[in-house]
């Protein structure tokens, strides 16, 4: 299963997307898109992707154990939802019109929305084991939600979309040793003759 890198490793990926499709047609430099948060006064960045929450799906409970190899025992993983905002940098100096940003956040969800899924191996080419493909979709949140999403960065609210990556299984490092069985031997016993009368 995936290594605790696939929260960067999808980030980046959807950075990367973005870029390609964005530079240098709407936005001159790869440098114009980053991931960084509505915080961060970063002028050189127009357009922002920020990870604001990881969410746990499933129960909260002692995850059961797989069997990895011959001799261990590993916790099976665990799935994630990320939430992501796309944000006009408003600390930006790129001196860009309020219609050439909107232009921006259009091309934007057009690039997301056209985003294929993404299997985890091909972010991390090591996986041995198949896994799900990871899908962005929008996460439909009402107005309130998106403000206070803002407000917890003490930022005001700001043109922004939001979308959903899911699922991200997460592997565990936990892994138990199983003994292996390696030879088994059985003996037959005559059945007892007690009872009979002489």
């Amino acid at each position: 299963m995936a290594d605790y890198t696939i929260i960067a490793d999808i980030s980046s990926y959807i950075l990367q997307r973005l870029r390609e499709e964005m530079c240098p047609s709407l936005i001159t430099s790869p440098s114009g898109l980053e991931i960084t948060s509505p915080v961060e006064q970063n002028r050189d960045c127009v357009l922002g992707l920020y990870l604001y929450d990881i969410q746990e799906e499933g129960e909260i409970a002692s995850p059961p154990m797989r069997r990895s190899g011959q001799t261990m025992m590993r916790r099976i993983s665990k799935p994630y939802t990320l939430h992501y905002m796309i944000f006009v940098n408003g600390s930006s100096q790129s001196g860009m019109k309020n219609q050439d940003m909107l232009k921006v956040v259009g091309r934007a969800a057009q690039v997301v929305n056209d985003m294929e899924s993404v299997l985890p191996n091909t972010l991390q080419p090591w996986l041995e084991q198949g896994e799900p493909p990871v899908t962005l979709f929008p996460a439909r949140l009402k107005l309130e939600d998106k403000v206070r999403v803002w407000q917890a960065v003490d930022k005001p609210y700001g043109l922004s979309l939001f979308y959903r990556a899911s699922p991200v299984f997460l592997s565990s490092k936990i892994a138990l040793e199983v003994p292996r069985v390696r030879e088994a031997s059985f003996t037959l016993l005559p059945p007892e003759e007690g009872g009979r009368g002489s």
